[in-house]
């Protein structure tokens, strides 16, 4: 059986260093995950699944250039709907419906070329985006007249309390520190604010169940989170759990269709899906932000 990987820069040989644990600062790693030129491990102490040694910064984000762009592009109805269906199952219609203020302000972390902040926009939503890929920043900045940041989020110093929603779709597990991101991500959203996160789940079944073949360990994903994990992560910097989903069965091509949505049903239900999305509140007495 062919498995197909998520589409991923080259294997290349970059600069590495080895870094305490970004989730509890922990030194022990266990292998875990064995791929094609890059491994894997797990942290003995927390259990998350990184690479260590890990690549420098400025090396992960010389990644993502104009083949991304061209990556975008041609899957941007299909990567659109699923992040549509995945903020529908986070329960963000409701949120939406619900917010206390009438222009509501939303940042999407990661970007890319801007389909759902165009969405978003549309539906009555201040738009910003923050994208460090520069090919994908300067198409949504002139092909879809959005305010996109081509710096890393912290690097932007936007005002604390600056939005009532952060969204970060399939970027957590791209990043070298996270739980900074996280810190960032709570110092500027408003009082009472959401931060929705999607990304692989390593503790879903396909994970399980394909192990080093698994189509979300690709080169470009220098850590992977469980839901425990990532809730540790967030609880950690001040955020409260709201709503967890996750979906994807078993991946096409794996088992004829019939078993496919049984399974697929069943991931959904029972949150052992091979994507999670988690949406998290910031709480009304962490700080200060607009109404």
């Amino acid at each position: 059986m062919s498995l197909v990987k998520t589409w991923s820069t080259p294997v290349s040989v970059e600069e590495k260093r080895l870094f305490p644990c970004n989730l509890c600062g922990g030194l022990r790693f266990k292998p875990s995950l064995s791929c094609e030129g890059f491994s894997y491990v797990r942290c003995v102490s927390c259990g998350l699944v990184q690479m260590n040694p890990q690549p420098l910064a400025e090396e992960t984000q010389r990644r993502y250039g104009q083949d991304y762009l061209a990556y975008e592009l041609a899957n941007e109805e299909s990567f659109l709907n699923l992040q549509l269906l995945a903020l529908k199952d986070a329960g963000f219609d409701d949120l939406e419906r619900d917010l206390p203020v009438t222009i509501p302000r939303v940042l999407d972390i990661g970007c890319a070329i801007g389909s759902l902040l165009a969405k978003l926009r549309e539906r009555g939503w201040e738009t910003t985006g923050v994208e460090i890929s520069g090919p994908q920043a300067e198409y949504c900045r002139l092909k879809r007249q959005l305010d996109v940041r081509n710096l890393p989020l912290e690097e932007n110093h936007f005002p604390a309390g600056s939005f009532n929603v952060i969204l970060a779709s399939h970027l957590i597990e791209h990043l070298n520190d996270p739980a900074d991101l996280v810190r960032e991500v709570h110092r500027i959203l408003v009082p009472g604010g959401h931060f929705l996160v999607t990304t692989p789940n390593i503790a879903g079944f396909q994970a399980r169940l394909f192990r080093d073949r698994w189509r979300s360990a690709i080169f470009d994903h220098i850590y992977l989170f469980s839901v425990k994990t990532l809730s540790r992560l967030l609880r950690e910097q001040g955020f409260v759990i709201e709503k967890t989903s996750t979906w994807g069965g078993l991946a096409a091509g794996t088992a004829p269709r019939a078993i496919k949505r049984v399974f697929d049903k069943a991931a959904n239900r029972f949150n052992f899906g091979d994507v999670m999305i988690v949406r998290w509140r910031k709480e009304k007495n962490s700080g200060h932000g607009f109404n």
